[in-house]
C-alpha cells in the first residue's frame, strides 16, 4: 500500500517543535538512531508530515529522501494524522470476499477522504487493514477500538452518525 503526504495544514506548535529539537540534540550524533528519532517525533506529533520530516532530515544531517524512505517503508510510521474517530477497515480476504471493499468504498464517499487520509475537521480517518482477527464476524470494521461485525454497506452511515 502506497503512503500519502497529508493534504491538510500542518498545525505543529512551538511546544512541539521544541521538543522535538530536544530529541533531535539527544541523537544527532549517531545517525543509527534515525528511526528512534522517527519515533519519538511521531509520539509528538501522531503522525510524520513533510515539515516534520525536513526538521528531522536537517537536525540529523541525513538526505530528506533517507527520512521519507524510512516513514514509506515502515507500517509504523504514518504520514497523515488520525482522526478523533480513525476506522479501519479489515480488507483480508474473509473479509473482502464478503463485501468489505464496498464498505470502504462507501465510507470515502460519506467521509470525502480516501484511504489513509483524515477529514479536514479531524474528526474521522480512515484506513485499511488487512487482518483484525475476527474473521467469524466478516465483513468487520473498528472505530478506534469499538468493533463492528457482519455488516453491510447499508450499516455504513448509522456507524457514522453514532459519532458524529
Amino acid at each position: 500500500m502506497i503512503k500519502k503526504l497529508s493534504t491538510l495544514p500542518f498545525c505543529g506548535t512551538a511546544e512541539q517543535e521544541a521538543r522535538l529539537m530536544e530529541v533531535i540534540a539527544k541523537y544527532k550524533h549517531d545517525k543509527s538512531q534515525l528511526m528512534t528519532v522517527m519515533q519519538e517525533a511521531q509520539g509528538i506529533y501522531d503522525y510524520l508530515p513533510l515539515e516534520v520530516q525536513k526538521m528531522i532530515a536537517e537536525g540529523m544531517d541525513v538526505p530528506l529522501e533517507k527520512v521519507y524512505g524510512v516513514a514509506t517503508f515502515y507500517a509504523q510510521f504514518s504520514l497523515s494524522p488520525k482522526g478523533n474517530y480513525n476506522i479501519s477497515v479489515c480488507l483480508g480476504t474473509a473479509c473482502y470476499v464478503k463485501g468489505s471493499g464496498d464498505i470502504y468504498d462507501k465510507l470515502q464517499e460519506i467521509l470525502g477522504i480516501s484511504g489513509d487520509e483524515c477529514t479536514p475537521d479531524r474528526k474521522f480517518s480512515l484506513t485499511a487493514c488487512r487482518c483484525i482477527g475476527a474473521c467469524g464476524l466478516a465483513p468487520v470494521l473498528t472505530v478506534n477500538e469499538e468493533v463492528y461485525g457482519r455488516l453491510t454497506v447499508d450499516d455504513v452511515n448509522g456507524i457514522i452518525a453514532k459519532y458524529s
